[in-house]
């Protein structure tokens, strides 16, 4: 299951990175993924209109984890849509 980061320490840490600090060095320092820090930027991009997509405030799930299958509209099971259950899925 994913680790959760306060908000603060998100925060923090990309202050660092928008400060000059190579992505790679902080996430190294600190003990966390670099690839989690491209997408707390990513977030904190749209979440002030940087950038299109979901805000973290809206609260809604990303369209591709909800709705219908295809023309038969059977709903679609948690997980079903690839990236959108507890565990990566294999196609």
């Amino acid at each position: 299951m994913p680790r959760r980061y306060p908000a603060e320490f998100r925060r923090k840490v990309l202050d660092l990175v928008e400060s000059g600090r190579p992505v790679a060095q902080v996430a190294h320092d600190l003990g966390i993924s670099d690839q989690t820090i491209y997408n707390w930027r990513r977030q904190h991009l749209i979440d002030t209109g940087q950038m299109p997509g979901i805000t973290s405030s809206s609260g809604k799930t990303p369209s591709r984890c909800i709705g219908l299958r295809g023309r038969n509209e059977t709903p679609l099971r948690r997980g079903d849509a690839r990236g959108c259950g507890p565990w990566p899925t294999r196609r």
